[in-house]
């Protein structure tokens, strides 16, 4: 067959669903994963990132409810993370963020580690 032939029928192609566990792999496998590239980003001001493993279920549970798919999930990490962004940097003490899943809910505010400071020898 002819190729300019070919191309002029239009073809359908059907898709699952993406479950939550494909959005989590999304999440954190890839080179490029959005979790990788926030905790470069709070590696730049000295800080760790972490996500509980029950904060990951959480944002797939909340993409899979509203139906966007692992697009969505961008938007949905945004959302959290956009206040941490303005207001982390300034404080000098932090060594590690922690996101849990009451912090995505807005049950609880976002649990910090802060840096252990030795005193001074005389």
């Amino acid at each position: 067959l002819i190729p300019e032939f070919i191309g002029r029928i239009p073809v359908i192609a059907t898709l699952n669903e993406l479950t939550q566990e494909d959005l989590i792999k999304v999440l954190k496998e890839p080179k490029n994963a959005i979790i990788k590239q926030y905790q470069a980003l709070f590696e730049l001001d000295g800080m760790d990132l972490e996500f509980t493993d029950e904060a990951l279920h959480e944002i797939a549970r909340m993409a899979e409810e509203k139906g966007v798919g692992a697009r969505g999930l961008r938007g949905i990490i945004e959302n959290i993370m956009l206040p941490l962004q303005y207001e982390l940097p300034a404080k000098n003490d932090i060594e590690k963020c922690i996101i849990t899943k009451e912090f995505i809910e807005g049950k609880e505010d976002v649990t910090l580690e802060l840096i252990k400071k030795t005193p001074l020898k005389k």
